[in-house]
């Protein structure tokens, strides 16, 4: 069993991908019933573990058993805390003779057991010392609970003394996408751990997931990697995409080997924007820090004088794009989008935000100008927001935060470029590959500013990564290759720019500022390991 977060497998497997696993897997095992007896002993095991206080004359455990597989691994669990000496109360639900064979066995032995069934929760409220095992629907759910599930539900939601433990995923909460059934947004269990069985499912990494079900955990059931890996719809992103970004530095390179970044964005009354993108692509590592405001103010910052200002005619010059990462959009207004054709057509490796996105969004010839950078052999890094990305898709923001991971990959697709879809399980898709849920970050980044410093440090990475080799004479194979390697700068950063929102010293309750961010980021790439 693993802390899904920080360790064992990084797969993760949409319903139908978890459905052949386990089919494969039921067809492997010793004997009927041995896969279910795993998993319900790992919820058991789970279950003794978060609640070390709980002794027999305190504190009660509440399993609530569905009528499926899921609700089986609950009897099996329910069992063995029982036989652990814990007060274990089911509430079963449905008709126990109708289930299948395997939970159905379940049922009957934890009835010879001695386990205690009753027909509905308590009518009191479950005290601090109780624990609510959540086994009610499990993989598959496709419609809100009704009925004496809802009533199941809705009391579970009432618990806000007692720890509760979802086993695979929250009652009411969609596998794959994350989204809450009810369309009220009320019938969902919200459960402070989750032991995912067999499978991680993406759900519980994006959209409503990370908040319902709590801290994430994963047993295998005995599959191996190879297994896994084969039939994995995407991936977590962890510390060891921080780690390939950013090697240690030689004694014999100099700021010419990490590259030139220019920051062309800022309209007039929204400057601090580029200003927010710039300083965090000199923290994040680039050579040279070009800003060119739309607003055409010349000034030197105090705070940050290695960023050099710079005129709209200067990186208009021949060859200047050409061999520069470009950081375009932050609070580029309206004006961003008389520039955008010459950037897109001319940048090396481009990385567009926020108003770029925008005005690419409301012109179709924009939109052509950026699908053709892939015929050139460009690769380009979008970093939209829900909102931004429903503009850019022609859907409404609902659409996509309904269906993250796959409005990612649609973008990336329709866009030809690396989409960084931000949000709660920032989503990381390019055209070819498979895309990838960010595992760090919290609430404490939804504040003014955040996304402009993650372009500026998403550019940065970029900028200090090496041309990919390939064949010069081929410009699809030089854009598979620079798209790649845009993929792994888009990673890297969004994973910093999430773990530095959980390591700064600041109030949690509170957001982290824009303008401290760049700092706390800098910090989650000292030299102490990382997580």
């Amino acid at each position: 069993m693993h802390d899904a977060l920080t360790g064992g497998p990084a797969w993760l497997h949409d319903t139908a991908a978890s459905r052949l696993l386990e089919t494969a897997a039921l067809a492997r095992q010793p004997r009927p019933g041995h896969l279910m007896a795993l998993a319900g002993l790992s919820v058991a095991r789970l279950a003794l573990a978060i609640t070390p206080r709980m002794h027999a004359s305190q504190g009660r455990v509440w399993v609530l058993s569905g009528p499926g597989n899921n609700g089986g691994d609950g009897l099996v669990a329910a069992r063995h805390l029982h036989q652990a000496g814990r007060q274990v109360n089911v509430v079963q639900m449905g008709d126990a003779d109708r289930s299948p064979e395997d939970a159905r066995q379940a049922f009957e032995a934890a009835r010879d057991a001695g386990v205690s069934f009753v027909d509905a929760p308590p009518v009191p409220a479950a005290s601090s010392e109780d624990l609510i095992v959540d086994a009610l629907l499990g993989l598959g759910q496709s419609r809100p609970p009704t009925g004496s599930l809802a009533a199941v539900v809705a009391w579970q939601r009432q618990q806000t003394r007692a720890v509760t433990l979802a086993v695979d995923l929250p009652t009411g909460l969609c596998a794959d996408t994350g989204s809450v059934l009810d369309p009220r947004g009320e019938l969902v269990v919200q459960a402070q751990h989750t032991l995912s069985l067999l499978t991680l499912k993406p759900g519980l990494f994006t959209h409503h997931g990370r908040d319902l079900a709590g801290r994430i955990w994963l047993d295998t059931l005995g599959q191996t990697d190879t297994a896994l890996a084969a039939g994995a719809s995407a991936r977590l992103l962890r510390s060891q995409a921080a780690e390939a970004a950013w090697p240690a530095r030689h004694h014999a390179q100099h700021k010419g080997s990490f590259g030139d970044l220019w920051v062309i964005a800022g309209a007039p009354g929204m400057t601090g924007a580029a200003w927010l993108a710039a300083r965090a692509a000199l923290a994040g590592g680039a050579g040279r820090v070009y800003l060119a405001t739309l607003s055409g103010a010349a000034e030197v910052d105090p705070l940050w004088p290695e960023l050099m200002q710079r005129a709209t005619a200067d990186w208009q010059k021949p060859g200047v794009l050409e061999a520069a990462t470009v950081v375009c959009g932050c609070g580029g207004g309206e004006t961003i989008a008389a520039l955008l054709p010459e950037v897109l057509a001319r940048a090396g490796r481009l990385v567009l935000d926020a108003d770029a996105l925008n005005a690419i969004a409301a012109s179709d010839a924009l939109l052509r100008a950026l699908q053709q950078r892939r015929s050139a052999g460009l690769a380009t890094v979008l970093t939209p927001h829900p909102l931004e990305a429903a503009r850019l898709a022609d859907v409404h923001t609902a659409a996509i935060q309904q269906h993250r991971l796959q409005a990612a990959q649609a973008l990336a697709l329709r866009c030809d470029s690396v989409v960084l879809l931000k949000g709660a399980g920032t989503v990381i898709a390019g055209p070819a590959a498979m895309p990838c849920i960010n595992t760090s970050g919290n609430a404490r980044l939804a504040t003014p500013g955040s996304g402009d410093v993650l372009a500026g440090w998403l550019g940065a990475a970029w900028s200090a990564m090496p041309s990919p080799s390939a064949s010069a004479g081929d410009t699809d194979l030089r854009w598979q290759a620079a798209t790649r390697q845009a993929m792994q700068a888009a990673s890297a950063a969004a994973w910093v720019h999430g773990a530095a929102a959980e390591i700064a010293p600041v109030d949690a309750r509170l957001p982290l500022r824009a303008s401290q961010l760049a700092a706390a980021m800098t910090q989650v790439l000292q030299p102490a390991p990382l997580r």
